[in-house]
Formats: structure tokens, C-alpha cells, sequence
């Protein structure tokens, strides 16, 4: 599991590149929807960093930890899901939620399935009643976490036709489909499972830098201080 194409970044190295960034004079825009940083001159992008979810970012401070870091992590397959509390970059709540939301023969989940045949025989009730249940159960305990923890934000990995059945649940989730802390995980998840979870909380927890063509030419990357100081002592 990674973030395609991204180099891992220290804090002091992500601190190198926007020092480059702000010698050249590009700019420096932060995306809340991806919890990013885009650094661009004029027209043309030249390096986005993706952030750790214990930092954030403003204009007048520039990087800095948070402080007390909250945040939630929901991975959601046909019939699986996976959600995590996490503080100070630790999981430590999780559950796993499944349901009988597949069709065996074909493969294929009910939510697919009403698309073209509808909903009348009794094994397509058991599956939707289930499918309700499912997300409502998946609701519940993000509303816990909710009523817990000052969350900084909350995570999500599920195909956009499952987004309806989440947000509409009866039991709704403690946020909107447009908050502007709710983040689309920037990486592929094979499974709605504990182990994907972990994996997931792990890689959030780093700076991942990407380059464009112009940026691989422009950012060089330094070794750490204390790298060099180590190598000073051999």
C-alpha cells in the first residue's frame, strides 16, 4: 500500500523543500479536500505534499504538529468494513463490520444488483435489510467517536456508489459528504480489514512528496543533519 509515485519525506526534509519553494518565489496553496500542499509556478504544478495527519498547515504558521491529534480511518468493501480510531498517530479502537450483501453465484453486490433486477425476491430483501443494518452499524460507531473525541479528521475509503446507502442510513454519520475535514484516503485498500487499517494509519502518519517533470529537475533532497553528524563520528 502506498501513495503512487511519492518519495517519504522527513519533517525537516519537507521543511527543505518550501524553503526552495519560497526562494524561487512559487506558491504555496494548501488542499483541505486532500490535506495536501501544491506548489506551483504559474500555470505549471511543480511538487505536492501529501501531509501526515498529526501536522497541518496555514499560511501565517507554515507546517507545525498538532498538538493533540485525533482522527478516524472507515474502509468499506461489498459486505466488509474496517474503522479505526486513532490518537497521536495510534490505532487504538477498531471494529469490523460484515454482512451478507453478496450474491453468490454471480458474484455481485445487492447495491449493483437492484440497478438491473430490482429488489422482489426474498434473498434481495435479506441482502438489503442487511445492507441497511451494515452501514448503520458502521454510523454508530463513527457517532461514538464523535461524542468521544474532538476529531481533526475523518478518513474514507468506499466506491461512490456506496456513498448514498452511508449517508442516508438512518443512523447518520457524524459528518457531511462536503465537510471539509472529511478526506478520500489517497491510496488503493484491497480490503476492508484490521491489517489494511494498521497499514493505512501508518502511511497517513508520514510526508509523501510527489514531482512533476520540472520538479524533479528543480527540488534536491539533503540528507538529515543528524545523518551527517553519524557519518562525522565512524
Amino acid at each position: 500500500m502506498t501513495i503512487p509515485q511519492s518519495i517519504l519525506l522527513s519533517p525537516s526534509q519537507a521543511e527543505q523543500v518550501l524553503l526552495t519553494a519560497r526562494e524561487a518565489k512559487w506558491i504555496v496553496g494548501y488542499s483541505g479536500e486532500k490535506h495536501q500542499l501544491v506548489i506551483e509556478n504559474g500555470p505549471d504544478w511543480i511538487a505536492k505534499i501529501y501531509l501526515p495527519w498529526t501536522w497541518n498547515w496555514n499560511s501565517q504558521k507554515g507546517l507545525f504538529p498538532l498538538e493533540d491529534p485525533h482522527f478516524s480511518l472507515t474502509l468499506i468493501r461489498a459486505g466488509q468494513a474496517a474503522v479505526g480510531y486513532f490518537h497521536q498517530g495510534k490505532l487504538l479502537d477498531h471494529k469490523v463490520f460484515r454482512a451478507y450483501m453478496v450474491r453468490q453465484k454471480q458474484g455481485k453486490s445487492q447495491i449493483k444488483h437492484l440497478k438491473t433486477k430490482g429488489k422482489s425476491r426474498a434473498g434481495s430483501r435479506i441482502r438489503l435489510a442487511e445492507t441497511a443494518r451494515f452501514f448503520e452499524e458502521i454510523n454508530e460507531r463513527l457517532q461514538s467517536y464523535s461524542a468521544q473525541f474532538p476529531m481533526d479528521f475523518w478518513g474514507i475509503s468506499c466506491a461512490k456508489t456506496m456513498w448514498p446507502y452511508l449517508f442516508s442510513s438512518e443512523v447518520t454519520p457524524p459528518f457531511s459528504s462536503k465537510d471539509s475535514n472529511l478526506i478520500e484516503l489517497p491510496f488503493h485498500i484491497a480490503q476492508a480489514s484490521f491489517e489494511e487499517l494498521e497499514k493505512a494509519g501508518e502511511l497517513l502518519g508520514s510526508f509523501h512528496l510527489i514531482l512533476s517533470e520540472k520538479g524533479k529537475e528543480c527540488i534536491n533532497l539533503y540528507p538529515e543533519k543528524e545523518e551527517e553528524i553519524d557519518s562525522e563520528n565512524w
